[in-house]
């Protein structure tokens, strides 16, 4: 049973490195957008092409970022966290 309880705290441990990851790297996404709002407006409202300016571009990017910080975590549960929980299933 120790090995099972040890294997689930490295699991827990792992799950909670890549949270706070993720979540750091999309606090940097947002409130770097947030800090170009306030202190770059000219730069953001500078049309890339007609009816597109940067602002609406990396906003956008900031939905995207989102989706690919969500797809990551997923990605890493489905593939390292449930075959870990599985094996120790077994193992217990």
């Amino acid at each position: 049973m120790k090995d099972n309880e040890q294997g689930i705290a490295g699991l827990a441990g792992a799950q909670w490195r890549l949270a706070l990851r993720l979540t750091a790297a999309m606090m940097a996404v947002y409130f770097g957008f947030i800090l170009m709002v306030a202190y770059a407006k000219p730069l953001l409202g500078r049309q890339l092409v007609p009816g597109l300016s940067l602002g609406t571009l990396l906003g956008a990017l900031v939905i995207v970022a989102a989706w690919v910080l969500i797809w990551i975590y997923v990605r890493w549960a489905n593939t390292h966290y449930d075959a870990t929980v599985r094996t120790l299933r077994k193992e217990g």
